[in-house]
Order: structure tokens, then C-alpha cells, then sequence
């Protein structure tokens, strides 16, 4: 399982999700706490809004504590939305163009989790990714391919349904085709306006998911695990939630995708 951070607010430094709380993302990529994999090695990314619509986006396969430039980086740059991640691939290669976030046009897209047994149905869900946006697949992650099939869905003009839609088209394969657990997956995306994240598992252990509201900050944190230990107002994101993050509130919603039931 991979750990992730994300954004949304005034801004702020990077590091100051990524690097320089007590239980940081890079803290959390030599020792994560609230997941299986307590070493999350196999690369890094980070995705941050500026002055343009597309994202930034910057990627490496080394771990994310070993990279100087990383941190120079996070110390330097401000911005009022941002994505981070530290991989523990769960089967597919280490490689730059497997790392997360991933990014297409405004969208940036990132992605905890597996759909069981994916290599028995990864053509499949190649199949699934429409013309348009083929070209953006660049690895070989079930991550990547949910990021374009929801793109082919209508990310554009319904986040959470077109999420529903492909997420539910996926495990619909991994029912058919792959493994148990079929579908575990705590994703966040966004288009440079809305900080967008779910959390979902088609069995009872739907991987970890937390969200935080800063006053001094006016900015909301949502990560995969509580970046100050000594910080009690972390709250939980229940299984089978939809959140949309706006400026100072948010609003959270059921998620149930499509498909999956009549797949089981």
C-alpha cells in the first residue's frame, strides 16, 4: 500500500505537508503506521497548481528520502493546491512513468489501493481507456488506468460519477478475472479548482483515509495518516465516501460504483 498527501487552501510551502511535520510524507515513506507496508520505496511524485491551469508535476523512482532535490524543491515552492506520494508498487515495475500523481490536461489524479489480480486483466482494462485519452498512458498501473477510463467517463463535468463508473468497470473485471481482495482504493484528484478524494473497498478494509481542517492555515489537509502525532482533530473518512473540498468547507457524500454488485 502507498502512502499520500494532499492540499487545499491558502498557500503554503510544500514542506509543510511533505517534509516537515513530525509524521510527514517522507517521515511516513520509512515508516507508515496505519497500513500493511510500513516502507513505501518505489518512487515519489507531487503534482502542485501555480499560475497555469495544468499541474506541475515532478517524479523520481528513487525513495523519497533519499532525494536531495525533493526537498530543495518542497522549501522553495508555494502553492494553494498540491498532490504527493510515496509508492509500494504492488506488483507492476519501479519506473518514473509508474509513479504518482499522474496527469492529464488540468486533472492530476492519485491513488491508494489494488484491484486484485490485475496482470490477468490488464489488456482488459487497456480496452477500457477510450482514444482520446490513450495516449496518456504512459506505465502499466490499475492506478493510471482508473485516472483515464473515469477521464473517458466525464471527469470533466461529473467527478463523482464518472469515478463511480470506472472504478465500478475495473472491479467488475477483477470479479471476473482477477483476485481477491477485488478492489481496496483511497484516491484523490483534482482540476486545479476542487480538491476531490474517496475511499472505498469492496471488503471491510478499505485502506486509511483522513482529513483536517487548518484555521491558522485556512486549508484542508487530506492524507493517508495524521501528519502530527500530538494533533487529536484528524477526522476518519468513513468507507464508501465521495468528498469535494472548497475552500473552507467540504461536502461528503456516498460513493457506491457501478457494476460491482452485479459482478460479484
Amino acid at each position: 500500500m502507498c502512502r499520500w498527501a494532499a492540499y487545499l487552501g491558502e498557500p503554503i510551502f510544500l514542506e509543510d505537508i511533505v517534509s516537515r511535520p513530525a509524521h510527514s510524507l517522507i517521515r511516513q515513506s520509512q515508516g507508515a503506521t496505519r497500513c500493511p507496508t510500513p516502507v513505501n520505496a518505489d518512487g515519489f511524485g507531487i503534482a502542485w497548481y501555480g499560475e497555469r491551469p495544468e499541474p506541475g508535476l515532478y517524479r523520481d523512482v528513487m525513495p523519497a528520502w533519499s532525494d536531495p532535490n525533493l526537498r530543495s524543491l518542497v522549501g522553495q515552492v508555494r502553492s494553494h493546491l498540491f498532490m504527493a506520494h510515496v509508492r509500494a508498487s504492488t506488483g507492476t515495475a519501479t519506473s518514473r512513468n509508474n509513479c504518482h500523481p499522474f496527469a492529464a490536461g488540468r486533472w492530476s489524479f492519485m491513488h491508494n489501493g489494488q484491484f486484485g489480480g490485475y496482470d490477468a486483466f490488464r489488456r482488459h482494462a487497456d480496452v477500457l481507456i477510450p482514444d482520446e485519452f490513450y495516449p496518456h498512458r504512459k506505465g502499466a498501473t490499475d492506478s493510471e488506468a482508473l485516472f483515464l477510463v473515469a477521464l473517458g467517463e466525464g471527469l470533466d463535468s461529473d467527478p463523482q460519477g464518472a469515478m463511480e463508473r470506472a472504478l465500478g468497470k475495473l472491479g467488475a473485471l477483477a470479479f471476473q478475472r482477477g483476485t481477491a481482495p477485488h478492489v481496496r482504493a483511497a484516491c484523490a484528484f483534482s482540476d486545479g479548482q476542487r480538491l476531490y478524494a474517496l475511499r472505498y473497498s469492496s471488503d471491510d478494509q478499505a485502506p486509511s483515509l483522513y482529513r483536517r481542517w487548518s484555521a491558522s492555515r485556512q486549508g484542508w489537509a487530506v492524507v493517508s495518516e495524521p501528519l502530527e502525532t500530538d494533533q487529536a482533530d484528524w477526522q476518519e473518512v468513513p468507507p464508501g465516501s465521495f468528498c469535494i473540498f472548497e475552500k473552507d468547507r467540504v461536502q461528503i457524500l456516498p460513493f457506491r460504483p457501478e457494476r460491482l454488485s452485479a459482478a460479484a
